[in-house]
């Protein structure tokens, strides 16, 4: 067994022993939970029992990939900006590339986002950039402190040192930076802004932990909604409150296409009269399609050699769907027929987050699915990519009134604040991920070591 498989171990056979056999504790967690607003829907945002466990060493692995990957994605974004057809291979929308010209006011092109990340041992495998606002700093920095005070933990805790990592003072620490390169002077006041989905009546709980992290720290806060605020004599407020920093919570996409470049925002962004992390032009590499550059030799060919190998060795081969010749494996090869040969290895995903479309996975799928999937991927903006094993641990799950141990998936996504990793957060999710389950949601993490 490994150091993390034994301490896994460990954990579930405290909870299964007689102090803790009733799930008082675990009842007791989850009122603490409601009581912190950690419950969605009625369901508490961490599903299981047990946090999700690195070793220092494969935190110390994670934080220097990924700042590599995020280097690289940065020489990317500044060869987007200054080459239309890169843009085009990207499939950027015009309105996109519109919003993306305009100058933030300040030199980071991200300044706060994460990677979906497999973490296999001693393997990484980066399967996504989300240059969006990281969702999960807060859920899981309040997460860790309420399962730090459980009996379970603080028993658990006599034979393994468990460190925090990070949280939101980190992001806050990153949005000052970026409002002082702008040029700001003032004490900001900050604006959290969101675009509710239909029928949500309250803020998004996430945002609202944030938002009271943020005023401890001396910092007025505000959770907004975008249809809150509006832009008259060059400042942005939402009723009586003025807005100078602005987190934006909000995908270009879904702003798109609710509004049109019009809006408030949009004219207080560009006039500069509002510091905005992150900036429109973050979301350059927003699309799974800048795997296929940092997969494409012709173009990551003069980047750093340690670069190069992390690309190498941590990014699966990506390539835009299109009727045209690529390079696999030092091989020229037809892409559609390379696809259609290959459908036990290949996934096929669209470009967009947000697109209403399906994702195709060749090894759940037969021949003549695969053919249709093929079709659809040519008309649409899709990415083909090569199948990854995701991580898998199992965690005790409280249902129904029983204790279980189920085997879940574990994306953990590294945050970014301005090129630095500053913590992480961990997903758990059902293995068979095309089902619907309750087992979606954040686990703590936790830095293990023994003593």
């Amino acid at each position: 067994m490994t150091q993390l498989s034994e301490a896994a171990a460990r954990y579930h056979k405290i909870i299964e022993s007689d102090p803790y056999r009733d799930m008082a504790w675990a009842d007791a967690l989850r009122q603490k939970m409601a009581d912190h607003g950690l419950v969605v829907a009625t369901r508490p945002v961490c599903p299981v029992l047990r946090p999700h466990f690195l070793s220092a060493r494969q935190y110390a692995s994670l934080t220097k990939a990924s700042e590599s990957l995020m280097t690289s994605i940065h020489r990317i974004k500044q060869m987007a900006l200054a080459t239309p057809a890169l843009q085009a291979r990207m499939e950027l929308l015009p309105a996109e590339k519109m919003l993306a010209s305009i100058d933030p006011g300040y030199s980071y092109l991200s300044v706060a986002s994460l990677l979906e990340t497999y973490v296999n041992n001693g393997s990484l495998r980066f399967m996504e950039y989300v240059a969006d606002a990281p969702l999960g700093i807060a859920y899981g920095e309040v997460l860790a402190n309420l399962f730090l005070e459980t009996a379970p933990v603080k028993e658990f805790k006599k034979k393994h040192t468990l460190t925090k990592l990070p949280g939101a003072k980190a992001l806050l620490n990153a949005l000052l930076k970026a409002y002082k390169s702008f040029g700001g002077k003032k004490h900001p006041n900050i604006a959290i802004v969101e675009l509710k989905q239909p029928f949500q009546t309250t803020e998004t709980a996430e945002y609202q932990l944030l938002a009271e992290t943020f005023r401890k720290q001396g910092y007025p806060t505000e959770v907004v909604n975008l249809d809150q605020i509006e832009y008259k004599n060059g400042v942005l407020r939402r009723g009586d409150y003025t807005i100078d920093l602005v987190y934006r919570c909000v995908k270009v996409q879904e702003f798109l296409i609710r509004y049109d470049l019009t809006h408030p925002l949009v004219r207080a962004y560009k006039d500069r009269a509002i510091c905005m992390v992150n900036s429109f032009r973050a979301e350059i590499a927003r699309k799974k399609a800048v795997f296929d550059l940092l997969t494409d030799d012709a173009i990551v060919g003069s980047f750093p050699a340690a670069e190069r190998k992390v690309l190498r060795d941590s990014i699966p081969w990506t390539r835009v769907v299109g009727a045209t010749t690529t390079v696999y494996q030092n091989q020229q090869v037809d892409l559609v027929d390379f696809i259609q040969r290959h459908r036990q290895t290949l996934v096929l995903r669209p470009n967009d987050d947000h697109a209403d479309q399906p994702e195709y996975r060749g090894w759940e799928t037969d021949d003549t699915g695969w053919e249709r999937a093929v079709r659809t991927a040519l008309r649409n903006p899709y990415v083909v990519q090569e199948r990854t094993e995701p991580s898998v641990s199992t965690f005790p799950v409280y249902q129904f009134g029983s204790l279980e141990f189920k085997p879940l998936r574990v994306d953990v996504h590294p945050h970014s604040l301005i090129g630095k990793v500053h913590g992480c957060s961990s997903w758990i999710s059902p293995v068979e991920s095309n089902r619907f389950s309750t087992l979606h949601g954040i686990a703590p993490t936790f830095v293990i070591e023994g003593k």
